[in-house]
């Protein structure tokens, strides 16, 4: 009997070393300053404009600029529908780029979003399920000098975000608050590499709403992150941590036509 338990604790002992060999960790430390811009257009309908400046070393080098429009449309007070496109470059940071050339590439994105908002008690809770089609490029061969291919690859991410005021019983005017947030994104398709998980990202932010028009949010972000091709039999995990400010601003044009 303990014969046969040593050998099952060496044997899950044994599997625990060669999953942990078989990876590669390395981490950077992050900023990532957003502008998050939302126009309403009618009733029903509005325009989302979206630009992510993400740096590497916090501020002094790039990890990837994203660019992000889409169209609004709100079915009920709690749940919102928007489609779009997004651009995104990509840089090479850190200890492994994740071109494997170790240049930088370019990303187009058509996305697909449905939001749906709650409320318990004073907590304001959100669920983002997002589908993307990404045509990433990528280089033939080291000779060319720009991205020739774009395979496409398709990915699913789903956010749960929670926010509860820290003066009064709701968000308003003036009002502080705390948000915290976690999202997973999935690869899928014939062209996701190596790795399904794709990453995931969590974030605890200290807002504050100025007014129904303004507010801004400033925080902690942890990114965890696999590359898309391993080195030497090991897959590529990112660690990344740092810094996450954004600025948000909501204008209703209807009432300017008025």
């Amino acid at each position: 009997m303990k014969c046969k338990l040593f050998i099952a604790i060496l044997a899950i002992s044994c599997q625990i070393s060669f999953a942990q060999n078989s990876r590669l960790f390395t981490t950077n430390t992050i900023g990532w300053y957003n502008y998050l811009g939302t126009f309403k257009l009618s009733e029903k309908t509005g325009m989302h404009t979206e630009y992510q400046w993400r740096r590497n070393d916090l501020l002094t080098s790039w990890q990837q600029g994203l660019l992000r429009v889409g169209l609004n449309y709100n079915l009920t007070p709690r749940v919102l529908l928007r489609g779009g496109y997004a651009w995104a470059e990509t840089y090479p940071y850190g200890e492994y780029p994740l071109n494997k050339m170790g240049r930088d590439f370019t990303e187009h994105r058509i996305f697909e979003m449905v939001q749906l908002s709650q409320k318990e008690g004073v907590v304001e809770i959100s669920h983002r399920f997002m589908l993307e089609q990404r045509f990433i490029g990528r280089y033939s061969s080291v000779n060319v000098m720009s991205e020739d291919e774009f395979p496409l690859a398709h990915r699913a991410r789903y956010m749960i975000r929670l926010q509860v005021p820290l003066n009064g019983r709701e968000i308003k005017d003036k009002t502080a608050y705390l948000a915290a947030y976690d999202e997973i994104l999935i690869g899928f398709g014939k062209n996701v590499n190596t790795n399904i998980f794709d990453q995931n990202r969590i974030g605890i932010l200290l807002g504050y709403r100025f007014t129904k028009n303004v507010r801004i949010e400033g925080g902690y972000i942890n990114q965890t992150l696999q590359l898309g091709r391993q080195i030497n039999g090991q897959n590529i995990f990112q660690n990344n941590n740092g810094l996450i400010l954004n600025a948000t601003l909501n204008l209703d044009l209807t009432k300017s036509k008025e």
